[in-house]
Order: structure tokens, then sequence, then C-alpha cells
């Protein structure tokens, strides 16, 4: 039921729309160029670089109208056609854009491979691969394909409009081609852009998703409100834009980000989403001690997620975009942002490298951030993050990631039916991993598939989820899921945690012997009869099983991975089985150096024997 406030809300902003669909705004002013740092330096700095030669090369393919898109490149022909879904052959139309159902798979295409085209980010390419060989036909391409999408896309038609986080990405990037090129642009068609940026804005205003995504969405359409009213102060609206944009910026990083640091989305790629959005923000303004206080906390989160590897660990929700510069290696996209954090807040030990540099640092600070000298850090340290659930346990260049914590709120639309799995690896290498998102919309089935229980490494109870899958971004009956107990020390990990779902509980008991060997126990109880339980362990390869034993006989299953938004392969997956009455107890260990030969379980004890070595036991 929507409340009285949420109809007025809607109802005004229903109207306005309208009205602005008969009498779009027009810009009788030309504005200045954005004042954003001056990237003349920066030019300078990274010219010969490697970062400068892929920059060239990706303009280049982006000249011959072949685009990096998630993890594959979509090819348009000489033609770009702004609304058609090249993956799937399906285009919408130039209704209003309240008419366009861009959820219907079957009716407008996956509506993720159009926005991600239409974001324009591959815009700032462009300009950038002008500052470094000085070659205007990149502008000018730049210049032909907003030409085309601005009389392709009328104000407030089609499915280019359907989305205000959408319209906010494509705003930013607008602003960097005018920042990066402004001055070299064509007067006529600035002109243009100016008139085309300020819609972008009237509509941001009007549409922000306070009750229809009040997540990154509404954190995204602000952030730009607000970088619209910032630098172009020239626009008749500009000062309440950057009021607004600033005020729900403020709220949403009390709403959004848990005292933990970490964001409430569940979801380790949205982090990384949600640091950038307030990151920026925080560097084009000047935000409250409390806001920079929990922007550092965020900070502190990621280089716990990213450990020795410097990769993201993927839990929850991966979409395959990115704030600012989407290309490249993806796992490694949060060291940019760390590397950022690293100089903003005077932390080396977050700069991994020159190159974590160049991709984000050198544009939104300027040529100073390479004054930062790296000191990324050889080891991490075991740490709880209780209000999210994060476990991570640490030694050397080992890593164990545990989701001990529930779902994301209200719908929890991003989250995955994961508590209490985990990942671990060793270095760069997975040994247990996540199986990813592969897709929103394009199929329900796998949709559902890879963020089930069965897809992470934890316990499915009678092919049950840990909630009940109710549309792509929507769970029903959410688990309650509690941390019991949690102790570190240099020689032992410690954590204790338990879900609680349908009529079941299941409890899970890590014990990390530093340096190598991890334990798991697991408890099942619930109603008489008896019950399929099936345990999951997700391989990074088929080798990594080497050092998995179970106290239970196994069986190898199909399995699938995604690592990036929209591709997928067959991955290594291993299914322990048992039906019976419960409660049951299943135990497991993973050794990360000598080869595992036995492992003996009893009501008392764990003890797991090694070809050649001293056996271990663990008390239960």
């Amino acid at each position: 039921m929507r409340s009285p406030a949420e109809i007025a809300f809607r109802l005004k902003q229903e109207l306005a729309n309208l009205y602005f669909w008969k009498f779009p705004p027009a810009l009788t002013i030309q504005p200045g160029i954005p004042r954003l740092p001056d990237p003349s330096r920066t030019i300078a700095t990274l010219q010969s670089t490697p970062f400068a030669a892929e920059i060239v090369r990706l303009a280049d393919e982006i000249c011959r109208h072949r685009f990096p898109i998630f993890d594959e490149v979509l090819e348009t022909g000489e033609e770009i056609r702004w609304r058609r879904d090249y993956a799937h052959g399906i285009e919408t139309g130039l209704s209003y854009f309240r008419r366009i159902p861009y959820l219907d798979f079957q009716r407008a295409g996956d509506h993720k491979y159009i926005w991600e085209l239409n974001r324009h980010q591959h815009l700032v390419v462009l300009a950038q691969a002008f500052r470094f060989t000085g070659n205007s036909s990149y502008l000018r391409e730049a210049e032909s394909q907003v030409t085309n999408w601005l009389a392709g896309n009328p104000f407030l038609q089609g499915i280019n409009w359907t989305s205000a986080l959408e319209v906010a990405f494509r705003a930013i990037s607008w602003i960097w081609l005018d920042h990066l090129a402004g001055e070299q642009l064509a007067p006529a068609f600035r002109r243009a852009l100016a008139e085309g940026l300020y819609r972008h804005g009237y509509f941001l205003e009007h549409n922000l998703s306070v009750y229809f995504s009040p997540n990154t969405h509404l954190l995204g359409e602000a952030v730009a409100l607000d970088a619209l009213g910032r630098l172009y102060p020239e626009f008749p609206r500009s000062a309440r834009w950057r009021a607004r944009g600033a005020e729900v910026i403020e709220q949403q990083m009390r709403a959004q980000v848990r005292a933990d640091g970490a964001h409430f989305e569940q979801s380790s790629y949205y982090h990384v989403y949600a640091l950038d959005f307030f990151l920026w923000h925080a560097l084009l303004a000047e935000p409250t001690p409390e806001f920079q206080n929990k922007l550092f906390r965020m900070a502190e989160y990621l280089d716990a997620l990213l450990g020795t590897a410097g990769s993201i660990p993927l839990i929850g929700d991966d979409d395959g975009g990115r704030l600012f510069h989407p290309y490249g290696n993806r796992p490694a996209f949060g060291r940019a942002s760390l590397a950022t954090c690293g100089v903003y807040f005077r932390k080396p030990e977050w700069v991994g490298s020159a190159d974590d540099l160049a991709e984000q640092a050198a544009w939104w600070i300027g040529a100073s951030a390479f004054e930062c000298a790296p000191a990324w850090r050889t080891a991490t340290a075991s740490r709880l993050f209780p209000e999210s659930g994060t476990a991570i346990m640490a030694a050397g260049d080992i890593q164990i990631v545990i989701k001990a914590g529930g779902f994301g709120p209200a719908s929890g639309g991003h989250s995955h039916s994961d508590a209490l799995s985990f990942v671990c690896r060793r270095g760069s290498r997975d040994i247990l991993c996540d199986a990813g998102t592969f897709t929103y919309l394009a199929d329900p089935a796998w949709r559902d598939r890879f963020r089930g229980s069965a897809a992470h490494s934890t316990i499915l109870i009678d092919q049950l989820d840990q909630a009940r899958p109710a549309g792509p971004f929507r769970w029903e009956g959410r688990p309650d899921v509690r941390i019991l107990e949690w102790t570190t020390s240099a020689d032992e990990d410690r954590l204790v945690a338990e879900c609680r779902f349908a009529t079941f509980l299941h409890r899970r008991r890590f014990v990390f012997r530093k340096p190598a060997l991890l334990f798991v126990v697991d408890e099942i109880e619930g109603p008489p009869g008896d019950h399929l339980i099936e345990q999951f362990w997700h391989a990074g390869s088929p080798e990594d099983f080497a050092g998995l034993i179970s106290s239970h006989p196994h069986e190898t299953v199909e399995s699938w991975r995604s690592q990036c938004f929209g591709s997928r392969y067959s991955a290594a997956a291993r299914r322990v089985i048992n039906r019976g009455p419960l409660p049951i107890r299943l135990a497991a260990a993973l050794s990360f150096d000598a080869l595992p030969e036995a492992l003996l379980f009893d009501s008392r004890a764990l003890q797991i024997r090694f070809r050649g070595s001293p056996s271990v036991t663990l008390k239960c």
C-alpha cells in the first residue's frame, strides 16, 4: 500500500513529466566549461604509458562502432540504433517513456545492454584519446554520436528515459566530454550539448527515485543532479539542483551505509558503485565530518574485501557497470576506487600502483594524485564487520571472506540466497568462489539459479532457498541470520553464525587454524521426518578440490560461473548429500598446503589426517 506522501510525490512527478513532454525546457544561455581538475598535467604524465595506448586503442574501436559492453564487443554497424538491444535483436519505439515496458524482456529486450551503451561512457574515452593524440577525428565522432542520439531520443520519449539512474550516468559522461574537450567542440554542437544537459537536470529534479529505488539509483541520480548544479552555475535552476542533490546524498550516506562501512545492498559490487558515487561528490563538494567518517569506513571495508589479491570477491549481484572507466580488468575495478580513496585520505597503503591511479584518481583529483607514492600492503588482518555480517579471515596471502549477514533491506533485490557461504583464495588464485550473477531479466530461470543457495558454498535443505524469489529483484520470507561468536588471534580465527529460514535452523562454525587449515562444521535442525540436506562447494578449478575433504560422501555436479554480467561458463562443483532425520552434523576441512588423507568426525572432535604429516584435531 502506498502512503499519502508517496501518492502525492508520484502525482507531482507525473504532472511535471507530462508538462515537460509537451513543453520541453529550453536553454537560452551558453554555460562555461565545467570546473574540474585541469587534465593537462595528467595527460602529460600518462602520455607514453600503457594506459594511454589502451585508451587510443579503445577509441579506435569505438570509432568503428565496436563498443566494449560487459565482457563482449557490441558491433552496431554504421548506424547506431540507440534503443536496440543488439544482443537479442529487440528494439522499442518512441512512446512517452512511462509507456515503455522496459522490464518485459519479450517486448523490450534486455534493458541492461541498451542502457550500458546509452550511458555514453565511451565518449569520455574519445575525449581522452583526443587529448592524448590531438587527433580531432575522435571529437568529430563524439559530436556525431551525441547529435544522432539527441535526434533519436527526444526528451521523455523512449526507453533511454525510463530510468533516472541511466539519465544520471549519461549526464555525467556528457559533463566529462565537455570538461575534457569543450573548448574544441563545434560551437553549435556545444550549445546542443548544454541544452541536453539542462534537460537531463530537469528530468533528474522531477524523477528522483525516492520511492521507486531508494538505493544506488537514488544516490547516483542525486550525485548527477548536484554535479550539474555545481559545475554549470549559469543554469537557471543550478542552485536548486545543488541544494536538492547535496541534501539527498547526505541523507543516503546515513541510510545506505552501515556503521561498519558496508553498503546495505549486501553486494560487494554495489559497494564499489556506492563508494564511487559518494567519493566523487566529496571531491566536488564540502561534505560534513559525519559524511567523511563514513566514507573512510567504506574505504576500509573495500580494502578488507580486496585483500592482497586486489580483486573483488563477488558477493551478491554484479551488474557489470562502473561509474567511471568501465573497461579493463573487471575483478580489479575496486583497486582504482581504493587508490582514489588513498589519495583523498592520504593513505598510501591503499594505492596499489601508479596504474591504479591512472584509471580514476588522476582525472578526479588531477596529476597531484601521482605524488601519493604507492605502498600496497603485503598482508591483511582478520576482521569482522558486524552490521553487514562480513567476516574476513586472513593469514599471509590466504583470505577467507564469509557472508554471515542477511539480505539487503526492503525487497533485498540485489542480495543472493548465500547466508553462511564463503569464498577463499590464495594470492590471486580462487580456491572456493561465488557463482556470480549472469543475468537480471533475459532468463528468469538462470536469474534464480545464479542467486540461489545451490550456487554458493553453503547448505540447501529440501531444495529450498533461504528465501523465496518473487521476481528478478525481490525476495519473500527472508531468513534471520545472526553471528553468535567471533574471535581472532595470531594462531586461530573462529566464527559461529546461524541462519533460520522456513522451519529450519542452519548453524555453521568456521575455525581457521593459521596459516593454512580451515574447518567448517554444519549443524542442521528442523521438523520431524526425513529431509534432503545438500552441502555445496564451488571451486575455482577442479584442482582446487585436492585440499578439500568432507565427512560425508560427495559427488561432482554441473555448475556455472559468471565473472561478468552477461557471460557464463561451466565450472567445478562438489555436492555432499544426506537424506534422513534431523538434527544432523556435517563437517569439512580445507587445507591450503598439505594434502588431506582422511577426515574423522564424531560428536566430540573432528580430526584430519595428512599424508606423511601429523594429524590435526578440532574439538567440537
